[in-house]
């Protein structure tokens, strides 16, 4: 390229360049020539020119301009850097692209993209610098993928947010880190921290406030509290969200102010992180509610659990956060009556109820079919109140008859109970629920369990695969089920995966081709935890 070409082209490189080059490639250079170059024969040659030389800028991170002050120097990251082997990992990670959509099969090939996230964790849990040749690649991982962004800013640390601040295409990096990717005050800068707070974007107080919570509960709600007169509704309902980090019957004076908020949602917010809090004012009250409305009854041969809803929803009712209006198609007395119960104290009911168990009064009957409302009330205020003794009562056993359990009306709110449980105790309830009811209803159950998955839970979610593929179906319904088993389960399960690679011997009533399609997805199985074992060590080298 002549040095008047490239001048030509660095001039016609303004704001949305790309676009116009891309704009031009598409209609072709006879209809619509490139800004700066001439038309005729050579308008093409140019058109590549001059993309060639927006690309290298692009990948640089930096957006053509004109001549300004140069930028500071990129901080210094302080990190030892990555392993050799780990870094080639990584660039062979970010350049992956997934196959062909639209295919009935993915063959053996891992998919690398999605090992990425566990690189990244494990990456960031031994404390290792991002390489700075890999910079664009992550933040462009990051900007496609939100559910990459806490991880891959972590490991990219310093310099990407220096990088962000040149491109535009990556300032999801500065909203996404606390304080724009500004340091915030420590514990001991009032005056910074009072500063900061008045005067700074609402980016930054959000931060600043979760930050505090964070470390000291206290002086994160008296700062809130010292503004909360002035700030707009929206703003008092994040601020209010934040202080859920640290919540403590010290928060309860604060809360209970914000139960006579102008704004609904602000009431609402305020109401339910008060009755997570079991000895608080408004537990108390809404527990004396829902007592008037649950008592045994004697009349009948067996002890039976009878249930009288509210017959209305009063101004104390609302200001405590009963919602007045139900959804379309619920009845006002059953809305109400289980917005009571989810608020009320789990420990209101032993009492109450003759002195029983969580297991105890779940077994109960309920009366006039309001078991399903009663026990859909229980568990949203065991997963609320993070009680792992109901949780477990209205869970059930994983090998009981009914998938549904007890007391959960949804397999999702099976799921939103085992979070209240230990994960080993976790990874042990889902293994036994595969057993007995295998993979197809287990696939939001598995979500909650941690990875890698415990050697039982590895063992039934195998088990069940394998019966599966001996069933004769086609793999792609429990693809779900096979892609987090690539993810989760432990690298050290592979050899006892060795005897499923074979294509198996089809019965009679099989799919046609079902036998291949189960050993390439073993085979991928496979090939990706050794792969991730291999991750793994490279990361631990030194």
């Amino acid at each position: 390229m002549t040095t008047t070409h490239a001048a030509t082209d660095a001039d016609a490189l303004s704001s949305g360049a790309w676009e116009e080059l891309v704009t031009s490639a598409l209609l072709g250079t006879q209809r619509r020539t490139p800004r700066g170059s001439e038309p005729g024969p050579n308008a093409a040659a140019a058109l590549l020119d001059a993309a060639a030389v927006e690309t290298v800028r692009r990948r640089a991170g930096l957006v053509p301009a004109r001549a300004a002050r140069r930028p500071e120097p990129a901080p210094d990251d302080d990190r030892p850097p990555l392993p050799a082997a780990a870094a080639r990992r990584l660039a062979m990670l970010l350049t992956d692209r997934p196959g062909a959509a639209g295919t009935g099969r993915r063959g053996t090939a891992p998919d690398l993209m999605e090992l990425l996230p566990q690189w990244l964790a494990t990456a960031n849990a031994r404390g290792f610098a991002a390489p700075p040749e890999t910079l664009p690649a992550l933040l462009d991982a990051a900007r496609g993928r939100t559910d990459l962004r806490p991880a891959a800013l972590a490991f990219a640390g310093p310099r990407a947010l220096w990088l962000a601040r040149l491109n535009p295409d990556w300032k999801f990096a500065l909203r996404a880190t606390p304080g724009g990717g500004t340091a915030l005050p420590g514990p001991g800068a009032t005056e910074r921290i009072r500063q900061l707070w008045q005067e700074g974007l609402f980016a930054e107080r959000v931060a600043l406030l979760a930050s505090l919570r964070s470390r000291d509960p206290a002086a994160g709600r008296e700062l809130l509290a010292s503004t909360w007169a002035t700030e707009r509704a929206e703003d008092r309902l994040m601020f209010l969200d934040s202080l859920r980090t640290g919540l403590a019957p010290a928060d309860e004076p604060f809360l209970e102010q914000a139960l006579a908020d102008r704004s609904r949602n602000v009431r609402a917010t305020a109401a339910e992180l008060l009755s997570a809090l079991p000895d608080s004012a408004l537990a108390a009250r809404m527990a004396a509610r829902a007592l008037t409305c649950v008592s045994l009854d004697h009349a009948t041969d067996r002890p039976a659990i009878a249930v009288e809803a509210p017959h209305e929803c009063d101004a104390g009712m609302e200001r405590d956060g009963v919602v007045a209006k139900p959804p379309a198609g619920r009845g006002e007395r059953s809305w109400w009556f289980g917005q009571l119960v989810e608020a009320a104290p789990l420990g209101t009911w032993p009492a109450r109820l003759g002195g029983r168990t969580p297991e105890e009064i779940v077994a109960l009957p309920v009366t006039d079919d309001w078991q399903g409302e009663l026990h859909a009330a229980w568990c949203r205020a065991a997963v609320r109140q993070r009680n792992a003794a109901w949780a477990r009562a209205l869970l059930g056993a994983p090998t009981a008859p009914e998938a549904g359990g007890p007391g959960a009306v949804s397999l999702a709110e099976r799921a939103k109970l085992l979070g209240t449980l230990e994960g080993d105790e976790r990874a042990e309830w889902v293994a036994g629920f595969i057993a007995t009811h295998g993979l197809s209803e287990a696939f939001q159950l598995l979500g909650m369990c941690g990875v890698p998955w415990a050697p039982p839970l590895g063992r039934a979610v195998v088990d069940a695969l394998n019966i599966a593929r001996d069933a004769g179906s086609y793999p792609w319904s429990f693809s779900g089920v096979m892609g987090l088993a690539e993810r989760c389960l432990d690298p050290c399960e592979a050899g006892r995966l060795d005897g499923l690679l074979a294509v198996p011997d089809e019965p009679e009533d099989a799919s046609p081709g079902a036998g291949g399609y189960w050993a390439e997805a073993f085979q991928r199985l496979v090939t990706t935890l050794r792969l991730r074992a291999a991750m793994t060590e490279e990361l631990g080298a030194v």
